[in-house]
This record gives C-alpha cells, structure tokens and sequence, in this order.
C-alpha cells in the first residue's frame, strides 16, 4: 500500500504560487512548476494538471504506460499553446511536468523541465528524471559541479518546458516496483533549498509523519526563496 503525503507552499518571497500539483491515489502523481509573467505561470502549471486529471477520469481503454503519459504531456503542451494564443498576455507562459504512474509492480514516468522524480531504495536515493537546464547540461558535461550549479546565475534557465513551443521532447521510462520503495516528486524550490542528504534523511525518518511538509518547512528555514511542492510516495507492499 502506498502511503502518500504532500504539500505545496508560496515561500518568502513569491507573490503567487506557480507551482501545482495532483495524487490521483493510489496510482498518478504529478508535479508541476509555471512560468510566465501576469501569473500565466500559474494558469501554465494549472493547465498541465488539469490535463492529466481530465485524461484519468474519462477511464479510457487504454493500457498505461511510459507513452500514454508522454502523450498527456504533449497534450497539455498543445491546451497551454492554444490558451496563450487567445490571450497575448499569456505569451511565453509554460511549466514544468514530472509525473509519475504506477501499475501492479510497474513504475511509468515522463518528464520535462528541472522538476524531479526520486527514488529511495536500499537506501540509495537516486534522481530518475535529469532537469532540462542550462546549468544541468553545465554539469553532465563536467564544466560544472553540483553544488556550483545550485548557485549559478542562470540556474533557473530551461532548456525544454511544457507549452513554448509545439515540437517539445518528452523524457520517459519505467522500472520494477519494489518493496520499501519511496518515491519523491517536487519542484526546484525543494532542490535549490534543500540537499539530497537532508532529503533523503527526512524521507527515511520514522518519527515524522507528514514528511512532505517537513521537506517544505526545511526549504523555507533555508530562505523559501520560491513556490516549493513536494509529493512523497512510500511503498509498503511485499
């Protein structure tokens, strides 16, 4: 059984809150991180969201998996697309999209942006999505190290988004589900505040109950510099 925790906080700073979220239990999980001025990056992130609720709950016959949920992103792209469209002051909107399915012992995912999926396991927490960044190209290439590109001046820079432009690559994949598995899905105003020792010690505790909400209240005593969204799944089945 999956028990499922989360949460989303404006920070110290914002004026909106651009991210959003969904937990579809006990099966979908997204996170989603806006951007745009004249808060389009909130309607961009909302509109995501919507799209993978809206696809859920007509129940269509179809198997679920890595292409199906590929296929909800690009069609969320194509809704964003067409709302700036028809409203020139939501031009350049777009967001973040990491979400995450999980049939029978089958983990699905797909991905765009510098949100993340997460998994613990055997107490190895290990990040599944790579973020579409400059700053993350910076490190993959080895200009850059992880901790110099948490405080790059260009951190925040996409590289590919969710509703800027109509051919947008979506990253996908899937894995075996395993006993005590803990997934954690969240925006980069967790990442950018928090380490993934902290995080990875909050998601093991066994004294804390609502640890999404422990993961944000860490993200704000570090500065709550921007929205932060935290989604943790922790996997009970044998």
């Amino acid at each position: 059984m999956l028990k499922t925790t989360a949460a989303t906080n404006i920070g110290l700073i914002r004026q909106t809150n651009e991210d959003s979220y969904i937990c579809i239990n006990p099966k979908t999980y997204a996170v989603a991180d806006g951007m745009g001025g004249h808060a389009a990056g909130e309607i961009a992130s909302k509109l995501l969201v919507n799209t993978i609720e809206k696809f859920f709950a007509e129940k269509h016959l179809v198997k679920i998996d890595q292409d199906v949920l590929a296929k909800i992103i690009l069609q969320a792209n194509e809704h964003i697309l067409e709302k700036a469209e028809k409203h020139t002051e939501y031009a350049g909107m777009g967001t973040t999209a990491s979400l995450l399915h999980i049939e029978a012992d089958t983990c699905f995912w797909a991905h765009i942006g510098d949100s993340r999926i997460y998994l613990l396991r055997n107490n190895q927490l290990s990040q599944i999505t790579q973020d579409h960044s400059l700053v993350w190209d910076l490190v993959l290439n080895g200009t850059l190290t992880q901790e110099e590109a948490l405080v790059h001046p260009q951190r925040n820079m996409l590289t590919r988004a969710v509703g800027i432009d109509t051919n947008v690559k979506v990253d996908k994949g899937s894995f075996d589900l395993e006993k005590n598995d803990k997934f954690l899905l969240c925006t980069d105003g967790l990442t950018n505040m928090v380490s993934e020792a902290e995080v990875k010690k909050i998601i093991e505790s066994e004294t804390i109950d609502d640890k999404a909400a422990a993961l944000i209240d860490q993200a704000i005593r570090a500065g709550g510099v921007d929205n932060i969204t935290a989604i943790i799944l922790e996997n009970d089945d044998d």
